[in-house]
């Protein structure tokens, strides 16, 4: 059985941390499932990951679908949150509500993820009102990348944090059932995650937040590009996948491999008829 919404915001509730990471397909999100994760983020970042984009603006809604299907095949406990791409969701409110309402039913996601605060508040309550849940993400929204020159920590004027705190509070009034903040300093998302009554998920944002997220190639050391001040490799996997290709070319190029136990035979009788 599945993670529900409000499981999720009963952890808030009683003080347990949420764990959410990306998947972008069916074999990583099983991984990923099995081991307990309770949300799983089909994010637009597999633009970079996955698709080798140097943002996520270019990433399409029929690319993020094919992704998502694939991870919600993978996946039988996790609740699966489809990213919505950019401009896919600030044209027109109906147009945000056809492209949420195609990761749940063309995908079969549980809830829709979309940046923004205050402007787009009205677009979130009307995604909310037909059903479909909605996390928000607020902070340094990476489809603005272009407009806030790069990757830069927000909220650290006194203007611009009573603004990610008003989209906060916005968000929350507008239904979004947890809000991610990225890269806000640690104070105020201690005072954004204890003003809010739904759950915040934190990255490169402190310890203070209900729950984490991470990239899951920047935690396991496949992505390396560059490595986010704000993820830890738990492990660094580039390096064990190029050591093995390495060992597979020597043994193709030896003769070791394919050994016996890697093919199979035919009666001697018929090889002679042969």
């Amino acid at each position: 059985m599945r993670f529900t919404i409000g499981k999720i915001q009963e952890m808030k509730r009683a003080g347990e941390k949420i764990t959410m990471l990306t998947a972008y397909d069916y074999s990583t999100a099983r991984i990923v499932d099995e081991a307990g994760v309770p949300l799983i983020l089909v994010g637009d970042t597999l633009g970079m990951v996955m698709l080798g984009y140097e943002t996520t603006v270019p990433v399409t809604m029929d690319e993020m679908l094919h992704h998502a299907k694939a991870v919600v095949r993978g996946t039988n406990k996790s609740l699966i949150v489809g990213d919505m791409p950019f401009m896919t969701y600030q044209i027109s409110t109906d147009e945000a509500m056809r492209n949420a309402a195609r990761f749940m039913q063309e995908a079969g996601c549980q809830a829709v993820k979309l940046e923004g605060g205050v402007s787009v508040a009205g677009t979130v309550k009307r995604i909310v009102d037909c059903g479909i849940p909605v996390m928000g993400h607020i902070g340094l929204t990476p489809q603005s990348i272009h407009q806030l020159s790069g990757h830069r920590v927000q909220g650290k004027t006194a203007d611009s944090a009573r603004r990610l705190l008003n989209d906060a509070i916005a968000l929350e009034q507008a239904g979004a059932f947890a809000v991610v903040l990225e890269l806000v300093p640690s104070p105020l998302a201690r005072i954004v995650t204890a003003r809010l009554k739904i759950p915040t998920i934190g990255i490169g944002a402190g310890p203070h937040c209900d729950g984490q997220v991470q990239v899951i190639h920047d935690m396991l050391g496949l992505f390396t590009d560059f490595v986010p001040r704000h993820a830890k490799q738990y492990a660094k996997l580039a390096e064990v996948i190029k050591s093995a290709i390495t060992d597979y070319i020597i043994e193709t190029k030896s003769g070791v491999f394919p050994s016996p136990e890697h093919g199979s035979t035919i009666d001697e009788e018929l090889l002679k008829d042969l």
